[in-house]
C-alpha cells in the first residue's frame, strides 16, 4: 500500500526539524511556510499536522500556532499505523490462534488460574468501558505469556499495541460499546479457557479463530462501508 500524501509530507515535516535548531517546546513554522517549501496544499499540509499532533511530536495550541513537543528520537519508531482495522483484524486472526494453540501444550495450573482471574474483572466490570478493554488486552496477552516464547508475547503485544494505537481501529471500535458485544466476547473467552483446561490445542486453535471472527463480522456490521478508511471489503468472504 503506497504511502499517502500527507504522511510523506509528515515525514518531510520531520526532516525540516531535524535539521533545524528546533527544540521541544520551540514554535515550528507555519503551515504556509511548509506548504510553499514542500509546494503542496496548506490542507494537505494540515493533514499532515493532525498526523504529527497524533503521534505526539507536536503540539497545536489554538491562536497560538504548533510547537514541538517531544523528540524526534523518542517518537522515531511510534508512527501512525496507516494499517486498517480488518487488515489488523486477519493479522490476529491467523496469529493470534497459532498462539491458543502453542499455549495449550504447555499451559500451568498459574496460568490457567491467571486466565480465570482475567475473566472474573472482565465479567465484573462488563459495563465500564475501559476495565472491559483493558481485561480483553490482559486475556489475549496472557495466552502469549504462557506460551513461554518470548518472540510469540512479543509478537501479540505489537499487534495490541497497533490496535490500542490505530486512530482508525479507535474510530471503528467507539461504535461497539454495546455491552451485549463484550457478553458475546466474554462467552468467547470462556470457551478459549475450556480448551485451555483440556490443553487442547486444535480446540484452542478453533475457539480463538471463531472469537476473532466474531469480533471482525461485529464490526461489519457497525463500519460505515463509504468511509474512506473502511479496509472489510478486502476481507469480507464471496456473496457475504
Amino acid at each position: 500500500m503506497a504511502e499517502r500524501l500527507y504522511r510523506e509530507i509528515g515525514e518531510s515535516i520531520k526532516q525540516e526539524i531535524a535539521k533545524s535548531n528546533i527544540k521541544v517546546g520551540d514554535k515550528l513554522p507555519t503551515e504556509r511556510v511548509y506548504a510553499e517549501l514542500f509546494g503542496v496544499s496548506r490542507t494537505l499540509v494540515r493533514e499532515a499536522f493532525i498526523m504529527l499532533e497524533i503521534e505526539e511530536l507536536i503540539e497545536v495550541r489554538k491562536g497560538s500556532g504548533s510547537y514541538l513537543k517531544n523528540n524526534l528520537s523518542l517518537k522515531a519508531n511510534n508512527k501512525v499505523s496507516d494499517v486498517g482495522p480488518f487488515e489488523l483484524l486477519q493479522a490476529r486472526q491467523e496469529i493470534e490462534s497459532s498462539i491458543a494453540a502453542c499455549a495449550a501444550s504447555v499451559i500451568t495450573k498459574q496460568d490457567l488460574q491467571k486466565l480465570q482471574d482475567i475473566l472474573d474483572i472482565e465479567s465484573a466490570e462488563l459495563e465500564i468501558v475501559e476495565k472491559a478493554n483493558n481485561a480483553d488486552r490482559d486475556f489475549h496477552l496472557s495466552i502469549a505469556q504462557a506460551t513461554q516464547n518470548t518472540v510469540l508475547l512479543d509478537t501479540a503485544t505489537r499487534l495490541w499495541d497497533m490496535r490500542d494505537g490505530n486512530p482508525m481501529w479507535k474510530k471503528l471500535h467507539a461504535r461497539i460499546q454495546d455491552t451485549s458485544y463484550h457478553d458475546q466476547w466474554l462467552e468467547d473467552h470462556k470457551k478459549v479457557l475450556v480448551q485451555l483446561r483440556k490443553r487442547n490445542a486444535e480446540g484452542a486453535r478453533q475457539a480463538m479463530w471463531q472469537h476473532l471472527e466474531n469480533v471482525k463480522q461485529t464490526l461489519f456490521k457497525l463500519s460505515d462501508t463509504d468511509a474512506p478508511d473502511f479496509d472489510g471489503y478486502l476481507f469480507a468472504q464471496p456473496n457475504s
